[in-house]
């Protein structure tokens, strides 16, 4: 079974620039579902898989019969683990307004286990509930575990599904189907990637496994892909011979917050660069795939990571750069640096930055680089992709040595004013011929007056459909780690050149970084476009023509082969 991927509303649909829920024209799943969610006393649960599901429950988008187990070792039962979720989506800036009428019917569909994930009566328990409810309503007993855990849980409870009978067995014969989301971190280096591999695959197999990155769930990121493939005018230019470099940015004004003992293990190259800035990589590298489905995607996006040419550990210094926030100013408010935030080490030299420069080593980007770059406590908090092209080969206009045309830039914004923005030159009206940026910038918000899903609703809906498009394969997983490896050997063995902290807390990173592009004689896209208008003047896009509906490919039936 299979839904619609990237449908807009139509005019028969009622579409005529009011605002629109996305979620209204996303599909139900057909097949009923037990949703069983180990570490349902957490953090993910409370902020982004319950308020997800509430939010499906009220566009009756979750399957018939569906079931929600908590599962975790905080003491409660049905009645408490209900009034701890409800005040969760109550207190959810991602929630849809509390509706005390689906609330009650969602509600009841919320159940809680007390256990250990070592103890064996947890398992034993899940397994009663589940198999007294199916009889009960005489469906298929169809699971979706999600580990919403500590990483340091995932080979346990996985290897306890196995061992307590709790995975399906007759999974290839298509009567009833057992799948597994897994978060991120998946693993915390090559080697324990793959262990965790090789530990998951004794118990499922790799077409029930969904390794989760929430950044693939985003519309932004998958019309990264529309944008590419559905537009004549672009697929042409998007290569070496038009395309100068590529910057992918992920800046963040929060500090790590309540997140530093995690971040103290994990720093910012394992945090962002190889999981959400790779995906990012992929989608905007990618060969155009056989259809839109799950093996022809994902083996794209892993050639991609195939392609981007070994990091030398002798050259750190000229394509890598790492940094740490100081005490500054935020919004014109003081905070603290990272040594002084909770639950982290004073003296520690943990990357709440990192900029990279790489190349993708094929016939498209050959001698392209690619400038990524992730940190903390920045002047801005913006996600973005710019593609600077090539400036033109020859200017015949004649101009003052202090006017310089400006390279044409494509800025896809993924957050937080989610569109498209594209820089060009233009001539100013009047006698002379004086030329001036302009841009020409498409907003979701304005153009589809549309309220997207969150990227967990989209998500959880591919994995209850059995969708693997949007989730990372065991070889994309292994492919980003290695491509890191080196500079996780080297930084982990080696304090930093430059003593930590070395950048301030508001300002856009240590001066390293800006070292790093400006060597190549270019600068970092520092500003977010929504921030400045008096750059470059803004020409809106109207929205014209009938919205054309996009399907995945037909995913493969169960027990047969993706092609």
């Amino acid at each position: 079974m299979d839904r619609p991927a990237a449908q807009v509303p139509s005019p028969q649909d009622g579409f005529n620039g009011n605002v629109v829920n996305a979620r209204s024209i996303m599909k139900r799943p057909e097949e009923p579902c037990s949703f069983i969610i180990f570490g349902a006393s957490g953090d993910l649960t409370h902020r982004k898989l319950i308020p997800a599901l509430y939010n499906l429950a009220c566009d009756n988008l979750l399957p018939p019969e569906f079931q929600v187990y908590g599962f975790a070792i905080t003491p409660m039962n049905d009645e408490s683990f209900r009034k701890d979720m409800e005040e969760a989506v109550r207190n959810s800036n991602e929630a849809s307004p509390f509706d005390l009428r689906v609330w009650h019917g969602f509600a009841k569909r919320l159940h809680y286990i007390t256990a250990d994930f070592e103890a064996p009566e947890g398992y034993k328990q899940l397994q009663e509930k589940i198999t007294a409810y199916v009889k009960e309503k005489n469906v298929p007993d169809n699971r979706l575990y999600y580990l919403a855990t500590s990483p340091s849980f995932y080979e346990l409870i996985v290897s306890k599904l196995g061992e307590h009978g709790l995975v399906t067995p007759d999974y290839a014969s298509g009567t009833q189907w057992t799948r597994i989301v897994v978060e991120k971190p998946f693993g915390h280096d090559l080697h324990s990637a793959q262990a965790l591999n090789a530990s998951i695959h004794k118990v499922f197999k790799e077409e029930q496994v969904y390794r989760i990155d929430h950044y693939l769930g985003k519309e932004t990121v998958q019309n990264i892909l529309a944008f590419r493939f559905a537009n004549s005018i672009i697929e042409p230019i998007w290569n070496r011979r038009y395309i100068d470099h590529v910057q992918i940015t992920a800046a963040e004004t929060l500090g790590v917050e309540h997140r530093g003992a995690y971040y103290e293990k994990a720093g910012c190259l394992r945090d962002m660069v190889q999981n959400h800035l790779f995906q990012l990589l992929s989608v905007i590298c990618m060969e155009p795939p056989v259809r839109y489905e799950g093996t022809s995607l994902r083996d794209r996006k892993a050639d991609v990571l195939r392609a981007v040419v070994p990091i030398n550990p002798e050259n750190l210094a000229d394509i890598a750069v790492r940094g740490q926030y100081g005490p500054g100013f935020i919004n014109g408010q003081p905070v603290v640096g990272y040594r002084q935030e909770p639950n982290v080490n004073p003296q520690s030299n943990v990357e709440t930055y990192v900029a990279l420069k790489l190349f993708v080593d094929n016939w498209r980007w050959a001698d392209v680089p690619f400038y990524l770059r992730s940190g903390k406590r920045l002047a801005a908090k913006c996600t973005e992709v710019v593609i600077q092209f090539k400036r033109v080969p020859h200017l015949f206009f004649q101009l003052s040595t202090e006017d310089q045309i400006e390279p044409n830039l494509l800025i896809i914004r993924i957050a937080p004013d989610e569109g498209i923005a594209l820089r060009f030159e233009a001539k100013v009206p009047g006698p002379d011929m004086v030329l001036r940026s302009v841009q020409m910038n498409f907003s979701y918000s304005e153009t589809f007056k549309v309220s997207p899903a969150t990227a967990y609703e989209t998500l959880l809906l591919d994995a209850m459909i059995g969708d693997t498009t949007l989730f990372n394969r065991a070889d994309q997983v292994e492919l980003s780690w290695a491509i890191i490896e080196p500079l996780l050997e080297v930084w982990s063995a080696t304090r930093p050149f430059q003593p930590f902290p070395n950048y301030a807390a508001g300002t856009w990173g240590p001066a390293a970084a800006d070292a790093l592009i400006a060597r190549d004689g270019r600068a970092w896209h520092n500003v977010p476009v929504s921030t400045a208008p008096q750059k470059a003047p803004q020409v809106s896009v109207e929205l014209t023509g009938e919205p054309i509906g996009v399907r995945r490919a037909q995913t493969p039936q169960k027990g047969q082969k993706e092609e």
